[in-house]
């Protein structure tokens, strides 16, 4: 019993505690219900509020844009206005200046009109009375001639010829006169300017030279550039074409040649080998080509010099390589490039002296020789292949008429003509200026190599030994062994036939097989 009272008082202090705590919690809930509903209204409010403040922010927003807005436009409007207006106004004033414009050209045209009207009435009067005048200038003549008993032609005629004969009377006593004046002080004039055109220019006498030394420090140098079983003295040899003697001469080594430019490269080529100690017919043929090419550059060099010299400009490229060459060219003995200088400083002389162009009379002196440059042989004189090498490389007239002309091949057109070939004539006829000997010797070497050159698979011919031996390069794929020995016979019969020489000349033909690779 006492177990279920207790379990009946726990059930009913449950039940009461139960009951206790929903009124409780329903006492809390209305409170918290009315709490809520309060603080929802006052946040209602404060959100009405807001809304009205924010509102009426906006609606002023909304008004200051507006206006904004408005005086913006207005401000447009007010530009667009006043740009109208300008345009308005210079429309205005283009056609108050295009109706003024019309007003003149309107009177203009009026006025050209009353003015054509005005030269035509003139011309038709004009017309009148040269119809007129030619009718009264007719009747006189009718009258003239009815008179003299002579028609108005025939009068002319007879008039004319009293004319003629009178001037030709006159005419032929002026010029008697003249002539008389002109044989007492021609020449004497002509003496006095030819003497002082030669007092004013002196010049070296010829010098004949065919050979060259080289000098050298010891004789051990002697046996190096001879070489073993002489294979280097061959080799300058065969490459430049000069003879070169090594003898007992101390300290010296002969280079003979007739052409001063093989003479040359031979003399540098052996200097830059002997200073730089490796000699064999490999370094050999390096020098020489190089040599070569530098002597073609110090021609170039002589010629600018000597045009500079001289004064004279826009000289073709060409022709100033061509006077550089005369350095090494000789004419009867006298260097070339010496006596054209001489010539063209003579005819500057003589043009100033006769008031002529100096720079003209110069220039033609300079290159009045060009044709006696080149090496190889020409049908053609000297002189006309000069003209046609100054014609070819733009120069004057005038200068090609007194290169051509100053051996007397063609006519002779302008003033500086005769000065050139009188000039020319001072120089190579002063007293030790050329001796015959030596251009004939040098001819005569000359016309030997070309008698060699004439054959098939010859490369180089080189006259040596004062012309008594002719040394003849070939080439080896053209040219066999047996050929060369042929070809030397066959050379040797052609010189027996067409040249005349003292002594006896040798002929040695060389042909040489080269194998060259290059390893990589």
């Amino acid at each position: 019993m006492e177990i279920v009272l207790i379990i009946v008082a726990l059930v009913a202090g449950i039940g009461g505690g139960f009951g206790i705590a929903k009124y409780l919690e329903k006492n809390n809930v209305s409170n918290m219900l009315k709490n809520a509903k309060k603080e929802a209204a006052s946040i209602l409010r404060d959100a009405n509020v807001e809304a009205e403040n924010i509102k009426k922010d906006k609606l002023l927003q909304a008004k200051e844009k507006f206006l904004e807005l408005k005086s913006e436009h207005e401000k447009e409007i007010l530009n667009k206005d006043k740009k109208i207006a300008e345009v308005e106004k210079r429309t205005r004033d283009k056609e108050s200046q295009v109706s003024n414009e019309l007003a003149k050209a309107k009177k203009i045209n009026d006025d050209f009109e009353a003015k054509t009207k005005e030269y035509e009435a003139k011309l038709e009067l004009l017309d009148k009375k040269h119809q007129e005048l030619e009718k009264l200038h007719k009747s006189q003549v009718e009258q003239l001639e009815v008179i003299s008993g002579l028609s108005a032609e025939d009068a002319r005629e007879q008039l004319v010829e009293s004319l003629k004969a009178e001037a030709k009377t006159k005419a032929m006593s002026h010029i008697q006169d003249t002539i008389e004046e002109a044989k007492l002080t021609a020449q004497q004039e002509a003496k006095k300017v030819i003497i002082n055109t030669i007092q004013r220019v002196g010049t070296e006498e010829a010098v004949e030279n065919c050979v060259s030394v080289f000098n050298i420090e010891s004789d051990d140098v002697k046996g190096r550039i001879i070489g073993r079983e002489g294979r280097n003295i061959r080799a300058l040899e065969a490459a430049t074409g000069v003879e070169i003697i090594v003898d007992d001469t101390p300290e010296a080594i002969i280079l003979s040649c007739f052409d001063p430019v093989r003479r040359e490269i031979a003399r540098l080529s052996l200097h830059k080998l002997v200073t730089d100690g490796r000699i064999h017919p490999a370094r050999i043929e390096e020098v020489v080509a190089k040599t070569t090419k530098q002597i073609d550059e110090e021609i170039a060099e002589v010629g600018k010099r000597t045009v500079i010299d001289l004064g004279i400009h826009g000289l073709h490229p060409e022709l100033i390589k061509v006077v550089g060459r005369m350095k090494y060219r000789s004419s009867y003995g006298q260097n070339l490039l010496q006596h054209s200088r001489e010539v063209a400083k003579l005819c500057g002389i003589m043009a100033a002296e006769l008031g002529l162009n100096v720079k003209l009379a110069k220039r033609a002196g300079l290159l009045h020789d060009i044709g006696k440059v080149p090496d190889t042989e020409s049908d053609l004189p000297h002189a006309l292949l000069g003209m046609q090498w100054a014609e070819k490389y733009g120069e004057k007239e005038e200068v090609c008429n007194a290169i051509g002309a100053h051996h007397d091949e063609i006519e002779m057109k302008y003033l500086i003509s005769p000065i050139v070939q009188v000039c020319d004539a001072i120089s190579g006829a002063r007293p030790g200026a050329r001796r015959q000997v030596l251009d004939s010797y040098i001819q005569r070497l000359k016309d030997l190599e070309n008698i060699a050159f004439g054959f098939n698979g010859v490369k180089n011919a080189y006259a040596i030994q004062a012309g008594r031996e002719l040394r003849v390069i070939v080439e080896s794929e053209k040219v066999s062994d047996e050929m060369a020995a042929n070809l030397s016979f066959e050379i040797s019969q052609k010189i027996q036939t067409e040249m005349t020489y003292p002594g006896q000349v040798k002929i040695t033909v060389i042909r040489e097989t080269r194998a060259v690779n290059i390893a990589k």
